[in-house]
């Protein structure tokens, strides 16, 4: 990379393919080559290789939720690294954890080299969200991320195609395709370190914890829905293979379908948000996934069949994609030196409940499987009520519809 570095402000001199959006599109095809064979092909290969239950998959994604746990921590590793070498590093070890997955087909095997892959995707995951809100402007945010988003879907998108076309003609071990997937992620992350120059964002970020009493409610969001997220993750594919015994190509075709209707939808989601709010695009977002967990409930409670679970299935992944509306809320009332610090901070209480819960939801499982869906429902329901406070055009100062009062001027350290 070049000594000097390029102001995000000033790239217009950069062919388009070395520009910041370019590198993060770039980042975002990267991340799901690793990740999403890893997702793709885990509920089968626990099952049928290391003979996992409900609990032992809990347990197995607690060990994976725990960096991201942990993420505060980038706020000290930023001290040593800048934000672009850090996201490099990690997309690398993400990279090689996933592709020594297959090697150590037993509980403990998956549990290292489940927190290995989780360290690089989760600290990824945070810088990325950071870059993000730093390199693109606020007015063409919405678009961009939702374009971002669709691109790791695309990159999903050409795994699980492989997975499915490779899987069903020739046979693969499951070791083979961890180290294809894991070795591309790595080798896309070599490519952009050497590629790309050093991008310098407008503005210095903090170098330690920030917590601010007037980001509550973004908080609230991000704590809500990582429990509501963390139930659909873990449970929703392992359903497909424990109840309805899918296999590898068909779990994958199912993934494969979901990430097109991401693919296409993403883009008009982050449209929809620039037009009509966070607020609105976030009531959206929540009747739905309320919809569709108390769907996900009556599959058990009124034995519903496999092409339901499969439509909610995707349903729930197009949803998400609306949660493109969290970080544009943030980035329109932060300080703009807080997104780095907030970002680490964020994926913490995001993944307070992905470390708690999933243990005690498979034994939840174990005894009624429709409980643990009917909870998913309850937190959208919660979630629901806290988007109303949203503003129709959040800003700093006027973060929330309550307390009502007038906007007050920000206060530095508030």
């Amino acid at each position: 990379m070049p000594a000097l570095p390029v102001p995000v402000g000033a790239v217009d001199h950069l062919p388009r393919w070395r520009r910041p959006e370019t590198l993060l599109m770039l980042m975002a095809i990267a991340s799901p080559l690793a990740f999403a064979t890893w997702m793709a092909l885990l509920n089968n290969f626990v099952v049928e290789v290391a003979q996992f239950d409900g609990f032992d998959i809990g347990v197995l994604h607690v060990a994976r939720e725990i960096p991201g746990f942990l993420a505060f921590l980038v706020v000290w590793i930023l001290l040593i690294l800048r934000e672009q070498v850090l996201a490099y590093c990690s997309l690398i070890l993400l990279g090689l954890g996933t592709a020594i997955t297959g090697e150590f087909p037993s509980f403990w095997g998956l549990m290292i080299t489940t927190t290995l892959s989780s360290v690089g995707f989760h600290y990824f995951e945070t810088i990325n969200q950071s870059l993000q809100l730093q390199w693109i402007p606020k007015d063409r945010a919405p678009r961009v991320i939702g374009r971002i988003v669709s691109a790791g879907s695309f990159g999903s998108l050409v795994v699980f195609g492989l997975i499915i076309v490779a899987w069903r003609e020739f046979d693969l071990a499951y070791s083979t395709v961890y180290w294809s997937a894991g070795l591309a992620c790595a080798a896309i992350a070599v490519f952009c370190w050497i590629a790309y120059p050093r991008f310098e964002a407008p503005v210095a970020q903090n170098k330690q914890m920030v917590l601010r009493r007037r980001y509550w409610l973004y908080y609230a969001l991000i704590l809500i829905g990582g429990a509501r997220r963390q139930i659909f993750v873990v449970f929703a594919p392992f359903m497909m293979v424990e109840r309805f015994g899918l296999k590898v190509h068909e779990v994958t075709g199912l993934m494969l379908a979901n990430y097109i209707a991401v693919m296409l939808f993403a883009p008009y989601a982050g449209r929809l948000i620039q037009r009509l709010g966070e607020s609105t695009a976030l009531k959206i977002e929540y009747v739905g996934l309320l919809t569709v967990f108390s769907l996900y409930a009556g599959i058990y409670f009124f034995e519903w069949g496999l092409w339901l679970a499969m439509a909610l299935y995707v349903a729930d992944h197009m949803l998400f994609s609306l949660a493109i509306a969290h970080k544009t809320y943030f980035q329109k009332i932060a300080d703009p030196a807080d997104q780095a610090p907030t970002a680490a901070v964020a994926f913490t209480i995001n993944h307070i409940a992905a470390v708690t819960l999933p243990a005690p939801l498979g034994l939840l499982w174990l005894a009624q499987p429709g409980a643990v869906y009917a909870l998913a429902a309850a937190l959208a329901v919660v979630s629901l009520g806290l988007a109303f406070l949203v503003p129709r055009h959040p800003e700093p100062g006027g973060e929330t519809l309550w307390p009502a009062r007038p906007v007050p001027a920000v206060q530095p350290g508030e």
